[in-house]
């Protein structure tokens, strides 16, 4: 009888494919209370690194962090009308502490706009005083109703960025920034994601902004994920909060804002657009261990051996794990680092050693090659480079070959059951846009004809991105 699978297969059941991937490969855990998560170490292994990569890149655009508190007074998001009715059926709000009912009843944090404003209308005072660059990395809380780890939990781990200009010009050319230099480039350069780049139509928007530029991935079965966005909040929040600054000209101007953020959702993507059947496969530049050198056997020189090329490679920058556990069977710890998806597994065994070989298994390609030891820490960065460019392509063929080019919204509803559909905005509108709506489907982003992102909705050639969401 043919042993059953490690995890469901993607073809039979992809959302199960995707829970048991995230168990077994000891990504998170269900939390105590509904839609929260606890995060393993292995899968905060993977967080930490996007955080350090991305807090570099952040930092690079000339932002400084800092921390708001958890705790928002609720009369601070009654200021912005359309902020919150947006967030409304989200929040968590505290009513009651230290034994008695509370004079203010206070919101746990969604989002920080309305805090951060306070505290930037009493920072910004002239125009010296601008460009304000503001970034958190923090938790927040939204009540969701349908849970689902990493991809909407009810409270999850994200950046969020938040900016003061002098003018309306200033604050679209950081918001495009952000979505450009920061957001695209990480996750094509390090995450291997095949990325679209556009603009949210207005039933899309964030509560309260004038524009929200995006970052939407084609995920393994063809439906679409939102990565990142970045908003022009006009001067919305600066009015409701008297965020004003002296010009050069000695006239009182309000400013105008940026926020933006990519939250833990990334580790969900990962999942999606790149594990298989055998588990997760990640990226080279990402992945907090690169290589695992295993121990085939409970032999002393074989122990040793594993050692040794450790340190070796280890020297030669790479992030490895020794697992000399032969405690362990060797076939169940292989298959637990390949439902990891660590990109490279050295394995040396009594024969290996004779030969002066180890047997080289890519997780990427799949395969297993033997490999000279001596030539290991020369041989193994170029590895990985093939394999970190593999992915991408992978990706981006995926996105390719499942988008499809549509004239009605019959059509388009159609693509989307399988793939995205791609329609021209004239011809959807927001009326087909509602339409497409009643049946599950939704316009995910707004792309120039050349692809870029384009200026305005109604900018000729504007191409709307159709398909099913997470």
């Amino acid at each position: 009888m043919a042993k059953a699978p490690v995890l469901t297969p993607q073809a039979d059941d992809f959302p199960r494919w995707y829970q048991d991937l995230i168990n077994k490969a000891e990504l998170a855990d269900n939390g105590p209370v509904r839609g929260t998560m606890v995060i393993r170490p292995y899968g905060y292994g993977l967080w930490e690194r996007m955080q350090q990569d991305m807090d570099a890149r952040i930092k690079a655009a000339g932002v400084q962090n800092a921390y708001f508190p958890l705790f928002i007074p609720q009369s601070y998001l009654t200021k912005e009308a359309e902020h919150v009715e947006g967030f409304a059926p989200e929040l968590a709000v505290v009513t009651h502490a230290g034994g008695k009912d509370l004079d203010e009843p206070i919101v746990v944090r969604p989002t920080s706009e309305t805090i951060i404003n306070e505290y930037f209308s009493k920072w910004v005072q002239s125009y010296r005083d601008l460009p304000l660059l503001i970034n958190q990395w923090a938790n927040v809380v939204r009540w969701e109703l349908r849970p689902r780890l990493f991809l909407r939990t009810t409270e999850f781990l994200w950046q969020e960025g938040h900016t003061a200009h002098a003018t309306r010009a200033d604050a679209q050319e950081f918001a495009s920034r952000i979505q450009r230099d920061v957001y695209a480039d990480f996750m094509e350069n390090v995450l291997a994601m095949d990325v679209v780049l556009g603009r949210k139509t207005v039933k899309e928007r964030f509560a309260g902004a004038i524009n929200t530029l995006t970052l939407e991935g084609m995920m393994g079965d063809g439906k679409a994920l939102q990565l990142g966005t970045s908003h022009e909040l006009g001067q919305n929040f600066a009015k409701a909060f008297q965020t004003q600054y002296l010009s050069k000209d000695g006239n009182q101007e309000f400013v105008w804002q940026t926020s933006w953020g990519s939250t833990t959702r990334m580790i969900g993507a990962l999942v999606m657009m790149h594990g298989d059947d055998n588990g997760l496969r990640v990226p080279p530049r990402l992945a907090h261990v690169q290589v695992v050198v295993l121990a085939i056997k409970d032999d002393e020189a074989v122990v040793a051996k594993v050692r040794e090329i450790g340190a070796k490679l280890g020297a030669a920058g790479l992030r490895v794990v020794v697992d000399d556990r032969t405690d362990t069977p060797f076939g169940r710890r292989a298959v637990d680092w390949e439902l990891k998806g660590v990109p490279l597994r050295v394995e040396v065994g009594p024969r290996d050693l004779e030969a002066g070989t180890a047997m080289l298994a890519r997780r990427i390609p799949g395969g297993k090659e033997p490999v000279a030891l001596d030539s290991l820490d020369t041989l193994l960065p170029k590895v990985l480079e093939e394999d970190q460019a593999r992915l991408l392509q992978e990706a981006r063929e995926r996105r390719i070959a499942r988008t499809v080019d549509v004239a009605t919204i019959d059509e388009a509803a159609e693509a989307a059951a399988t793939g995205w559909a791609r329609i021209p905005w004239a011809d959807l509108g927001p009326e087909g846009e509602a339409k497409l709506a009643e049946q599950g489907v939704s316009v995910r982003c707004l792309v120039a004809a050349d692809g870029s992102v384009p200026t305005a909705d109604d900018e000729p050639g504007t191409v709307a991105i159709v398909a099913r969401a997470y």
